[in-house]
């Protein structure tokens, strides 16, 4: 699969860039999960930006947080594939760049996600492990996972 990796801070996306980041996370959080939530929530400006494009369309997208913005620890977030990525990998060729680049930029510490509970399973493929309770965000149950320096 052949696919272009950008990641940038937000100061440096283009404007077609953020239309794209915020239209796909638009697409699937709000619309295709049916959940109202402001999603430009203030972190965007101060966090990395990963994206993958596959024929100039957004594919994959992860947003990368610094530590103490929404965790302690750095942080992996707004993980998303588009519907036309589905089944083709995109998921699995984003999460270890997302997490690379979160090694890359804030050094090897433990990283730390909210997943939604139904891929617990994938994120534990990539050294996730569970750190807390259920909890339910936006109608959706998630659980705070953690990845361990290594």
């Amino acid at each position: 699969m052949e696919f272009t990796e950008i990641c940038k801070p937000f100061e440096s996306l283009t404007n077609k860039e953020l239309y794209a980041i915020l239209r796909l996370r638009s697409e699937i959080f709000v619309v295709e999960q049916n959940c109202v939530f402001l999603d430009m929530d203030n972190k965007d400006q101060s966090s990395q930006h990963l994206m993958l494009y596959q024929n100039k369309e957004l594919m994959a997208y992860a947003r990368i947080v610094p530590a103490g913005l929404s965790y302690t620890e750095p942080s992996i977030g707004r993980i998303v594939s588009s519907a036309a990525a589905r089944g083709k990998g995109f998921g699995k060729q984003l999460l270890p760049l997302a997490i690379e680049n979160c090694i890359r930029l804030y050094g090897n510490k433990t990283i730390r996600i909210g997943a939604q509970l139904y891929l617990k399973n994938f994120y534990e493929s990539f050294g996730f492990t569970g750190a807390g309770e259920v909890y339910d965000e936006d109608g959706i149950d998630h659980i705070e996972m953690i990845r361990a320096a290594r």
